[in-house]
């Protein structure tokens, strides 16, 4: 019996591990090797390691893990998670299982990328999803917006406010958003092709929209907000409660609606925000939060006195 299962080896799950181990918790962190920002070759907005390669700090982050010796890492897939506070077992792929009295969720979400020709290939690699994570290194280029919808037109909206004099909104089809939204499109001066793409190629800085009629747009970047929607379905198969969106839902301390199960990273967030925030240094506070408070409902439970509060 682990006294806390993590399941997720992104930075969420690793500094959740880490904080557990520091507090001498017998802790078995779970790691499908399927991270969300696998494409990507740089992070940021990580104070230290601005520009840090993210398989380079889930390295190190496994290989400080070494260190605590009451933290087991085990490379594999769950497939079903059942149980109540105390004792939730834990169902592998190749058949073997594992219990524990608490679990942190960090499993991630998935991006659900557009079927174009091209996308796949491209996204981290001139195909981008952030501004915070790359509009800066994209500035006064010429960038595209990839789709019509209202997500689409407010990033194509943000990135001409902060980044991008020269951007076209390639709404592939007609564009779907209210008169106030294409008004706000038409006040900012973004042209705007609704051809369908067939495909896009190219490269990082070279990148070109290829459409089913018109001439081919050259950009050296194109952004594009896909849709997301949660790695695993463990946590609906607890019973935890789900936002619209499909995030699983957590109070401030990362807890969700089941006792003895938090979740961190950008699988979860609080109920009063509008969407996850998925950056890796909010993944990785969110696991030590989790961890944390965690950690203290344990402690607690195991003082025989009257706690305030």
């Amino acid at each position: 019996m682990f006294e806390v299962l993590v399941v997720g080896g992104g930075p969420a799950g690793l500094n959740a591990a880490q904080t557990l181990g520091r507090q001498r918790r017998r802790t078995l962190l779970v790691d499908s090797g399927r991270p969300r920002n696998a494409p990507a070759s740089e992070m940021h907005m990580f104070l230290s390691r601005d520009g840090f390669s993210p398989a380079a700090l889930r390295r190190i982050g496994r290989a400080e893990l070494a260190e605590y010796a009451t933290v087991e890492v085990r490379d594999g897939l769950i497939t079903a998670l059942s149980g109540t506070i105390d004792d939730f077992t834990a169902e592998f792929a190749d058949g073997t299982t594992a219990r524990a009295r608490r679990v942190i969720l960090a499993t991630g979400q998935v991006d659900a990328l557009p079927e174009i020709d091209g996308v796949t290939e491209l996204f981290g690699r001139g195909l981008y999803h952030c501004p915070f994570c790359h509009g800066f290194e994209a500035a006064d280029r010429p960038l595209a917006v990839l789709g019509g919808d209202f997500s689409q037109a407010m990033l194509a909206l943000y990135l001409a406010d902060r980044f991008a004099k020269d951007l076209v909104l390639c709404a592939n089809g007609p564009l779907q958003v209210s008169p106030e939204l294409e008004e706000a499109v038409r006040r900012a001066g973004i042209p705007v092709r609704e051809e369908p793409v067939t495909r896009l190629a190219g490269d990082d800085g070279d990148v070109t929209v290829h459409f089913a009629a018109g001439e081919p747009l050259w950009r050296s970047a194109v952004f594009h907000r896909p849709a997301q929607r949660q790695h695993t379905d463990l946590a609906a198969g607890l019973g935890c409660e789900l936002l619209p969106d499909g995030c699983v839902r957590v109070d401030p301390a990362q807890r969700t609606t089941v006792p003895g199960v938090y979740a961190a990273g950008d699988t979860a967030r609080q109920a009063d925000l509008p969407g996850p925030t998925p950056f890796v240094i909010t993944g990785a506070a969110d696991g030590a939060k989790a961890a944390i408070w965690l950690e203290q409902e344990l402690f607690r439970a195991g003082v025989d006195v009257p706690i305030p509060g």
